[in-house]
């Protein structure tokens, strides 16, 4: 019994297969739940780039130019390569479905790895940018970087099991709010 109460306190509640279609993601919830990897790289990725520039000297800020002009190379890319995708499959597509009926089962299989991968990695990355820069600015918290980065991990771990409607309630703001700043 304590079993089921742990996990329906983690999970939530089961939910009928019929009542899945509405649970379906309105166009602002989807942003911060499926926009999140490209909106985090975007954070964090141009100070780690200037960062290793800047460790290799003049020589390296030289190319400061050329590598911004191929991440928005790569950007462009994404973008587009997620436009077609939402073209083709209008109900829904993700990199195993898409792998997997263009060209076969194992490439299915790879893409679903990769974006496993590609996950685990954002969240830690992401999680130990902001938790250096929380810590750059009260660096008091020092000796608790590691504590504070694991609770950030549960806290995103716990919010993800309860499902994407739920993480994408408690994501919303924030992702919004980091919008609107670097808009500003």
């Amino acid at each position: 019994m304590a079993i089921n109460g742990i996990r329906r306190l983690l999970v939530g509640e089961r939910l009928p297969t019929a009542r899945a279609i509405h649970e379906r993601l309105n166009k602002f919830l989807a942003l911060p739940v499926f926009g999140s990897d490209a909106i985090s790289s975007s954070a964090y990725a141009v100070e780690e780039v200037l960062l290793v520039l800047v460790l290799a000297g003049a020589v390296g800020l030289q190319h400061a130019t050329e590598v911004a002009i191929g991440i928005a190379a790569l950007f462009t890319i994404v973008a587009v390569s997620y436009r077609q995708t939402v073209m083709a499959y209008p109900s829904g597509g993700g990199s195993y479905i898409v792998a997997k009926d263009n060209l076969g089962v194992y490439p299915g299989l790879i893409a679903a790895a990769a974006l496993l991968t590609d996950y685990v990695l954002t969240v830690a990355v992401s999680i130990a940018s902001g938790v250096a820069a929380i810590v750059s600015a009260l660096p008091s918290l020092l000796p608790y970087h590691v504590a504070i980065c694991i609770g950030f991990i549960a806290f995103i771990t716990f919010a993800n099991l309860r499902g994407a409607r739920e993480s994408g309630k408690l994501f919303a703001a924030p992702t919004y709010l980091f919008i609107t700043s670097v808009l500003i």
